[in-house]
């Protein structure tokens, strides 16, 4: 390896960067990971560590309206923004100086620049255009906001970035997008006191959700005052002083203090000298196509993370990066099972979510059982507050394996994320039936469905 200046420089300096440098490092080799913004990449510094923090201070309004059901009398609460904002800076800064020690702990040397790639074994550090050769380029640049196609007043609309630092509460917020962060902001601005309307292109909003979830997420979003409007689009936004008017294809239009697009994230690839490397797009999602290891279609160069637009979560990205460092500098080849990735969505109510849907089962299975609940969670008996949980299993009814498990609800991910082990494990319904619940919890009732709500029978073809 001498003819190279380090064995495996990494481009990106998120999580999944990291991850593959700290081991790549402890495998012996020689490693330089180059990061133009902060160490942690999006998780991290803009996106689920921030939002969980948002989504937990939201939470305290609710807290307090609920506590006088418990014989709590509460004077009446404020809520200051900009301390908010202040707390949740440190926190972040702490963190980032938490993953800059571990990279440095580990052996591999950061440099904060710019990099592109020059060919199969050279970057450039744009910082002061220096050149360095490496073995292997492992790119984990992530991904960004896409606004999606151009309209008129695209320049007046904020992403997720912007939603972290902005320097006031808004009064009200329109949100477009049904996913993930649209509607993790949505909670959180309407549990801080914002008017939010949610606009969604398609019928529902969580696509490629289950299609219960989505209906009772929705349903549970709206009892709390938030608006959601589907089938319809932004068109155009004016902008009067500090008030914003949001022009709807359906015809309509809303005043709102501020507009914001969650419409989906991109792979982060322009501008890095991909062509020029030779490293193949795929024309399916854009991202940088990479084999079952990772690798590109340049046998030096690989991808992990979102900027391959396979799963783009946190955990997977971290996956991909120490399966990549302990198939090329380890000596033994890992490749990651994307099956069955638990993931949740922290919505108010929160979506837990594990392996296949009812619909996606149904075309794959000739027989399925579903196990369906909805009720009113023991704090609600006494809170008074209009809220549901929902808990639904997706069964093969041919060999009782539970092939999916989704809960809207409090503590739904960290329920999930239990469930999930028992998913991987493919376990049966008759194992569930055989644990002993646990009361009284929310949970216990995954343990305690007995009959099957619905049976699906897909008639073979003649």
């Amino acid at each position: 390896m001498a003819e190279f200046e380090v064995d495996l420089f990494v481009i990106g300096g998120g999580s999944g960067g990291v991850r593959a440098a700290r081991i790549a490092a402890g495998y012996g080799a020689r490693v330089m990971i180059a990061e133009e913004y902060r160490m942690g990449g999006t998780c991290v510094i803009r996106g689920c560590v921030p939002k969980k923090l948002f989504v937990i201070g939201s939470h305290f309004r609710h807290e307090i309206e609920d506590a006088a059901g418990f014989g709590w009398t509460v004077p009446s609460a404020t809520f200051d923004w900009p301390t908010l904002i202040a707390n949740k800076d440190k926190e972040i800064a702490r963190l980032e100086a938490a993953y800059t020690a571990n990279v440095e702990k580990s052996g591999a040397q950061i440099v904060k620049s710019r990099a592109v790639i020059e060919d199969k074994h050279t970057v450039r550090l744009l910082e002061n255009d220096r050149k360095i050769t490496a073995k292997y380029i492992l790119i984990a640049t992530g991904g960004a906001p896409n606004h999606g196609a151009p309209i008129p007043g695209i320049e007046h609309v904020i992403s997720s970035n912007e939603a972290f630092h902005l320097a006031k509460l808004p009064k009200r917020i329109v949100i477009q997008g049904g996913g993930y962060i649209a509607l993790e902001f949505a909670g959180i601005f309407a549990g801080f006191g914002s008017d939010v309307t949610v606009i969604y292109r398609g019928d529902n909003i969580l696509r490629g959700f289950d299609e219960d979830v989505r209906a009772h997420v929705r349903a549970e979003m709206e009892k709390q005052g938030i608006t959601i409007l589907t089938g319809c689009t932004v068109t155009k936004v004016d902008r009067h002083g500090e008030e914003f008017t949001t022009h709807l294809s359906n015809g309509s239009s809303l005043a709102s203090d501020q507009v914001m697009f969650a419409i989906g994230r991109h792979p982060a690839v322009a501008n890095l000298g991909l062509e020029k490397a030779g490293v193949a797009i795929n024309p399916r999602n854009g991202g940088i196509a990479v084999d079952h290891f990772s690798k590109s279609s340049v046998d030096s160069i690989y991808a992990i993370g979102d900027v391959t637009h396979r799963f783009n979560l946190t955990p997977v990205a971290i996956r991909e990066g120490h399966a990549f460092a302990d198939s090329v500098f380890g000596k033994r080849e890992v490749q990651v099972d994307h099956a069955n990735i638990p993931t949740a969505v922290f919505s108010q109510p929160e979506v837990g979510t594990v392996g296949l849907t009812e619909t996606e089962a149904r075309a794959q299975f000739s027989h399925i059982d579903i196990y369906k609940t909805t009720f009113r969670p023991i704090k609600a008996t006494m809170s008074g507050r209009d809220t549901r949980v929902l808990m639904k299993l997706v069964v093969d009814g041919s060999t009782d394996r539970v092939l999916g498990c989704h809960i809207v609800g409090d503590a739904a991910a960290e329920i999930t994320q239990a469930v999930a082990i028992a998913v991987k494990m493919k376990a049966t319904k008759a194992d569930f039936d055989a644990t002993i619940a646990l009361h009284p919890t929310a949970s216990e009732e995954l343990v305690t469905m007995r009959t099957p709500t619905a049976r699906h029978v897909r008639q073979a073809a003649e």
